[in-house]
């Protein structure tokens, strides 16, 4: 595997090329690309190969099939999600206000409201034309959110509660600005076409940066849940050849529910996985017999203990940056995380000497939850949630320590090789 600091150049570098899910799954797509895995299309009748791999909108899922492979070798899959928290422009989004230009946005997931006050945004996403074609599309920084000056609300010093209505607008233009469908076609290339639909996002347009006293921090946006894209599909294409099936995959919309097509609680996964046995030859017996030798990694960002709010955590469990990659358990399965699951992620960081850490939430604090039990649900599978400490999840700038990114790789590549 490849240096920290070259895994966090890379993990930079992917996440400038992403600014929303669209982008990343062409992203990936290069990648795979680049590393002579074919395409294949759902529209279309597959010959399973060895290398391959197919996209559903914003969701990629890879498959590499080892030679002389059995139902009885199973699967492994790795399961990540390419979306993240932010700001989605509405239909109908051009608003004028006392002489200012601004646009209507929405709030997509749960993102720290406060985060994307006082930033420089760029628009980012898809565009479809009346013909059907999609395009993708990112400006430079066209956008701000400006926050009331304290002078004008005293209240504001101490306590700031946003209407999502009111307060998230971005200004673009004072007096006649510029169309925004137009700046968005001109960026997309295609500045003559009649526009039918949109997907677009705001996103910050500042550079990820390695910080602190000793170089040991990495502030970036959509950390989560990037960073277990990128070590994921970095440990798919590095990992030796194991004796199962290897699956990537990395779905859309977990940050507001899952529940959509290219989303793991919809039927994306189990239909390549069922297409994947029938094209090597499988009944439905024996497609059975092969998920239940399979298991599955769910890696997802978690939570690095907060100094200013430790009450907040589990006073046993207090995991740290750069002291490894979490395996995160919750009694009631939001993470599907068990005693199974437990030991089959210790051997993969045991295999390579990867540190690892237990996140458990602190009892008076509900607990997230991932794409780890939708998965265990639908395809009934060994699954275990796992994911870098972050601070500041889903702000506009997440932190995480410079090598638990690389861990995560590290710990995944041994997985696939068949720890």
């Amino acid at each position: 595997m490849a240096p920290m600091a070259s895994h966090i150049d890379d993990l930079a570098a992917f996440v400038a090329a992403s600014p929303t899910s669209y982008h990343a799954a062409s992203e990936i797509a290069a990648r795979l690309d680049s590393a002579a895995f074919g395409r294949v299309v759902e529209t279309e009748a597959w010959d399973v190969a060895e290398r391959q791999y197919t996209t559903r909108d914003g969701a990629v899922i890879a498959w590499r099939v080892p030679a002389g492979w059995r139902p009885e070798h199973g699967i492994r899959i790795v399961g990540s999600h390419t979306d993240s928290p932010a700001l989605k422009l509405k239909p109908n989004p051009i608003l004028s206000t006392a002489g200012w230009q601004q646009l209507g946005v929405e709030v997509y997931g749960g993102p720290l409201l406060g985060t994307w006050l006082d930033r420089e945004l760029g628009l980012a996403g898809r565009l479809v034309t009346r013909d059907g074609s999609v395009h993708l599309v990112r400006t430079g920084p066209l956008l701000r959110v400006p926050h009331l000056a304290p002078h004008l609300d005293r209240t504001l010093a101490d306590k700031v509660e946003l209407d999502r209505q009111r307060h998230l607008q971005p200004v673009y233009a004072v007096g006649e600005g510029p169309n925004p469908y137009d700046l968005l076609l001109g960026a997309a290339g295609i500045p003559d076409a009649e526009l039918a639909g949109y997907d677009v996002f705001c996103y910050p347009t500042e550079p990820s940066a390695v910080f602190g006293a000793q170089g040991e921090f990495f502030a970036s946006w959509r950390l989560d849940n990037l960073s277990s894209v990128h070590a994921s599909l970095t440990a798919f294409l590095e990992a030796p050849a194991g004796e199962s099936l290897a699956v990537y995959a990395a779905f859309d919309h977990e940050e507001v529910g899952s529940s959509t097509r290219s989303g793991a609680s919809g039927p994306f996964l189990s239909d390549v996985l069922r297409r994947l046995t029938e094209g090597l030859g499988l009944n439905e017996t024996d497609h059975l017999r092969a998920l239940a030798a399979s298991s599955c990694i769910s890696a997802d960002a978690g939570h690095a203990v907060h100094p200013n709010y430790p009450e907040h955590h589990d006073p046993g469990n207090r995991p740290l940056p750069n002291r490894g990659p979490l395996l995160k358990l919750n009694a009631s399965q939001r993470y599907a995380s068990d005693a199974v699951g437990t030991s089959l992620w210790y051997r993969s960081c045991a295999a390579v000497g990867v540190p690892t850490q237990e996140f458990v939430s602190n009892n008076a604090v509900p607990c997230g939850s991932t794409i780890g039990p939708l998965t265990a649900t639908r395809l009934g599978i060994v699954t275990v949630d796992v994911g870098i400490p972050l601070l500041s999840m889903h702000s506009a700038r997440e932190l995480c320590g410079v090598e638990d990114p690389g861990f995560l790789a590290w710990a995944l590549t041994a997985y696939w090789a068949g720890a």
